[in-house]
């Protein structure tokens, strides 16, 4: 598909800077950058995909700047595109791409280079969302599945499966059209075996999304105890900087604080949250309940225990409290010995910490890191992060379900075949091959102008 359009965006980000590229996709784009730019030679005659230097030059706006021209289909979008790479600056940027509209070119749309790709078959749509993974990746582990994404590692998968299913069909339809052959019977047993092979291998992709969710979301880690047990020292020293306040008065941490820190690639968000403790003060009490609240959505807890002095009845009442989270009991102030003794079987690790010396903070984060690895259950290439691409294996997953209830059922075999259509619907909206026009819109209405 090509569009009859010729658009142009700001491809970088307006501000100042060394460069800013201003792109151009569509029919004539050859003919407009050679209206508004000399070289040595003319830009119709320019060799594709090397770049050119000479003047921009349309109106008042003059630049010396570089020229590359991509041939269609062997371009992002697949259509014909021109990049100018002028000198950044956001007047000089913006008046370039005001006189490339004056010589015949639309302002893009949020993302329309990237669906011209899709719809001229450059990308599929998971692959698109990977670049906007990229784009926005916060971390080494967001910014791998981005790539991996974005070069196809899902789609692989899925398309697998879909010609499995296709296959699929294809042999219950023979078995449907040559019905005096008695292949029925033959062929619902095949159906079976095949359809528990897809959903075993769907099965272990989504088994991944746990895995995913913690690269893309960050793993909630809420630092939990009583008043002066070190909570907020703790978080400044996983943090190394003095973000919370530390003192020596109970109280002094009166609402939850987030802080982000990233160990080996991996993104942990630390809430550092008021102390419990029993207090007449109403904007303290607050502070407890938002602590308590908080145990809900923390997927790991730290809790925090002074061990320079005896356990009491109510920290051991809070730990019991605690047995069916994710665990880690640090014993803190070790510098000054402790006189303590803890059920290691009750927790998920029990670790000797100093927030003053540093003794343990270390080994802390690598107990933190195996948390978030150990989620990796496959240790494949492909790992869920989205949650667009999670709902449809789900859906793909219940439609299977159904398919393998009616085979066993021994329900005619071209009503299990809707069934399995289904199934690959649901596969298709990942990847793009079922046509769902308002996904398509959605995806690409994420992306920024330019991209």
């Amino acid at each position: 598909m090509n569009s009859d359009r010729n658009i142009v965006a700001i491809s970088t980000a307006l501000g100042n800077g060394g460069i800013s590229i201003i792109r151009m996709s569509g029919k004539s784009v050859l003919k407009i950058a050679d209206s508004v730019f000399s070289a040595k030679i003319p830009v119709t005659q320019f060799e594709p995909r090397k770049l050119y230097l000479g003047t921009f030059e349309h109106g008042d706006i003059k630049d010396k700047c570089l020229c590359v021209y991509f041939k269609s289909p062997f371009s992002y979008t697949g259509e014909d595109m021109v990049e100018f790479q002028c000198h950044g600056g956001m007047t000089l940027t913006n008046r370039i791409f005001e006189e490339l509209v004056a010589v015949g070119c639309e302002p893009a749309t949020k993302g329309e280079f990237s669906k011209l790709a899709f719809l001229n078959g450059k990308i599929s749509l998971d692959e698109a969302e990977g670049v906007i993974d990229i784009i926005n990746a916060e971390s080494e582990s967001e910014l791998k599945c981005g790539y991996n994404l974005m070069q196809g590692r899902l789609k692989e998968q899925i398309e697998k499966e879909q010609n499995v299913l296709t296959e699929l069909l294809a042999k219950i339809e023979v078995s449907l059209d040559y019905p005096e052959e008695d292949l029925e019977e033959e062929t619902r047993e095949g159906v079976l075996s095949v359809l528990k092979d897809v959903k075993t291998d769907l099965k272990n992709i989504l088994d991944t999304a746990s895995f995913g969710r913690c690269i893309k979301d960050g793993v909630r880690v809420l630092i939990f105890g009583r008043t002066n047990a070190g909570k907020s020292s703790l978080l400044n020293s996983l943090l190394n900087y003095d973000r919370a306040i530390v003192t020596d008065i109970q109280g002094t941490t009166r609402d939850t604080l987030e802080e982000v820190f990233q160990y080996k690639g991996f993104k942990f968000i630390l809430v550092d949250s008021a102390g419990i403790r029993q207090s007449s003060d109403v904007v303290e009490s607050i502070g407890i309940n938002k602590s308590l609240k908080e145990l809900e959505s923390a997927d790991v807890v730290l809790y925090i225990i002074d061990g320079s002095v005896a356990l009491d009845d109510e920290d051991k009442a809070m730990m019991k409290s605690l047995s069916d989270k994710k665990c880690i009991v640090c014993v803190n102030k070790a510098d000054l010995g402790t006189c303590i003794e803890i059920d290691k079987e009750m927790f998920d690790d029990v670790i000797s910490i100093s927030t003053k010396t540093g003794q343990g903070v270390e080994e802390l984060k690598e107990i933190l890191y195996n948390f978030v690895s150990s989620k990796n259950v496959n240790n494949g290439s492909v790992v869920l992060t989205n949650v667009r691409h999670i709902d449809a294996i789900k859906r793909a997953m219940t439609e299977l379900e159904n398919a393998i209830d009616a085979t066993n059922n021994y329900i005619n075999l071209d009503l299990v075949s809707i069934d399995i259509k289904n199934v690959w619907l649901a596969l298709g909206d990942i990847t793009g091959n079922s046509d769902n026009e308002k996904i398509i819109d959605d995806i690409f209405s994420k992306f920024c102008v330019g991209k």
